[in-house]
């Protein structure tokens, strides 16, 4: 019981601490164009030709009121054009809006209390009104009571190490979603959901990771199981909100019913006009045979599974090869990730400079060393603290690492690793094992605009943002060669979360993804045919021996762009 009301002071203290002090980056508050505030709107049904006044409608995190204000107007103007209006009381039960940070909210309350007094409501019913719809407090500890027709908004954004450790096992405890290293709108969009009506629709705009990405698993699978994703609209390279964002965003329009097809729109332009007319087409009972804005694919969730979002005769490719081929690791392709240090100004240096004994330090390739999709090394070398066992070194063994890593204590024992373990205050984040360096290898940027797959010969270790494949069984030239055609784009596109400016993130789940032989199964012929592609870097002959690996049929050419020849 003690240890109860422990928690629970620790919960609140901490709760207090984002009600009063968290800054937009701690609160995830991105804001919201008025033009998709009212596409999304339409895009649930929220319309004031509908009697709004007898429906519900909840808001999660209102922050400033980019989507409450126009809620407000639809509303009363629903309200007063209705014959069978009663008094402004009965609007009460219509709208709820949670907002977490206190100062926010008080702002909000008089800009809705201003906006209801402009629909020529009395100050004293206004305020009412607003105190009876305005809700502060933690949406996920304490939702609003009942069900609701709609459910829209811009949940926040917010990374888990930015929310206080009490909140996030509280959290965890409650949310089956808030799995792996989820960000905070998962349980928001969860408990949204099932605050949802029979019948009711969610229209949410947030980052698209969780439709892919590992973390998403638990909340694709209960969309898949109880829900309709209606809708999906993709925002990339869209001006949506008043800043730019890193994230890749998205518009789901999810309701509570049978599963069924989704229709899906692409970077729709910012004006109100096409939005408008988008919205109408993705309502419409049946798509128009001439629609080129939006089209309907007939399974997109699938259990956990990554929603794939492509269009359909790419996502017929992808299942075949899918069902065909195994999996890069299955075929003894093994996908790792360079080592992240937590220090790098200390651990990472002028290989020649770094002044330690000759078998603590490695040749390092970073990113800079392959922009050129050749491996130019430009000298920086890793520190390596550990024995080939794992183990880290007694320093007392080595004079000058000791010496050299002492001299940068203040720095190196600050790290959150260091001070977790402060007997190997001097470890790197990951483990160094000098026989990765040693292995031929192909070198993968994380984020890139297309495939950047460079050949490294066995002779460097490779930094954190650089992934890895090596193989027993493949020839990794001829690997390289498939990883760079189209086909490896494709299979990285639809399984990827997209960044700012289009760039793919080539990250080691998206590429344990990629489906090919088994190197035993290859014809000779065409074995020397991807190796002398990659070796002239001719992504042509790249493509050309790549589609004969696969057998890709001359539509199935088509899909990825090529002409099928």
């Amino acid at each position: 019981m003690l240890q109860l009301l422990l928690d629970s002071s620790k919960i609140t203290a901490a709760v207090e601490v984002l009600a009063t002090q968290g800054g937009i980056e701690a609160r995830g508050a991105i804001f919201t164009r008025l033009e998709v505030v009212d596409f999304i709107l339409d895009l649930v049904g929220y319309t004031e030709d509908q009697p709004l006044f007898e429906k519900r409608l909840l808001e999660p995190s209102c922050g400033a009121g980019d989507f409450l204000l126009p809620i407000v107007d639809r509303l009363l103007t629903s309200w007063r054009a209705s014959k069978q209006k009663g008094s402004i009381e009965q609007l009460g039960n219509a709208l709820r809006a949670v907002e977490l940070h206190r100062a926010t909210i008080a702002a909000t309350r008089q800009a809705v209390i201003g906006r209801i007094k402009g629909h020529g409501i009395e100050a004293e019913s206004a305020t009412a009104l607003v105190d009876t719809w305005l809700v502060q407090g933690d949406f996920l500890l304490d939702p609003p009571k009942g069900h609701f027709d709609y459910v829209v908004g811009n949940p926040p954004y917010v990374r888990q190490e930015l929310i206080p450790a009490p909140l996030v096992t509280e959290y965890r405890r409650r949310y089956a979603t808030m799995y792996d290293r989820a960000d905070l709108y998962i349980p928001f969009i969860e408990r949204s959901l099932l605050m949802l009506a029979s019948g009711g629709s969610l229209g949410f705009i947030c980052a698209d990771r969780w439709m892919k990405n590992r973390y998403g698993g638990p909340l694709r699978n209960l969309v898949a199981g109880k829900f309709h994703l209606k809708m999906y609209v993709d925002m990339m390279n869209t001006p949506a909100f008043h800043q730019e964002v890193i994230a890749y965003p998205a518009i789901t329009i999810i309701t509570r019913e049978k599963p069924g097809p989704t229709r899906i729109a692409h970077r729709p332009s910012i004006d109100r006009k096409t939005l408008s007319s988008l919205a109408e087409t993705l309502k419409a009972k049946s798509l128009p045979k001439e629609s080129q804005a939006v089209r309907e694919l007939p399974r997109v969730t699938d259990g956990a599974q990554p929603w794939l979002l492509e269009s359909a005769d790419q996502m017929a490719l992808i299942r075949r090869l899918e069902r065909e081929f195994p999996t890069l690791e299955e075929a003894a392709c093994k996908v790792g990730i360079g080592v992240a240090t937590g220090a790098d100004k200390a651990f990472i240096g002028d290989f020649e400079s770094l002044d330690v004994e000759q078998d603590r330090k490695l040749p390092l390739v970073t990113t800079k060393d392959i922009l050129s999709g050749e491996v130019q090394w430009k000298g920086q070398g890793v520190i390596n603290p550990f024995t080939d066992d794992g183990l880290l070194v007694n320093l007392g063994k080595y004079p000058r690492l000791k010496r050299y890593l002492e001299a940068r204590k203040e720095v190196i024992a600050g790290r959150h690793c260091a001070q977790k373990s402060p007997a190997a205050w001097y470890r790197t984040i990951d483990r160094i094992t000098p026989a990765i360096a040693r292995e031929q290898k192909l070198l993968v940027p994380d984020i890139k605009g297309e495939a950047h797959i460079v050949f490294e010969s066995g002779k460097l270790y490779p930094h954190h943002n650089l992934y890895y494949i090596t193989s027993k069984a493949w020839d990794l030239r001829a690997l390289q060669a498939v990883l760079l055609s189209s086909v490896t784009r494709l299979f990285v596109s639809t399984y990827s979360t997209k960044m700012q400016g289009g760039c793919l993130r080539f990250q080691a789940q998206y590429l344990r993804r990629i489906r090919i032989p088994h190197w035993r199964d290859v014809p000779s012929e065409l074995k020397k045919d991807l190796k002398e592609a990659a070796n002239k870097r001719d992504l042509q002959a790249c493509n050309k021996a790549t589609f004969k690996l696969y057998g890709l049929s001359h539509e199935e050419r088509a899909a990825l762009g090529e002409n099928g020849e």
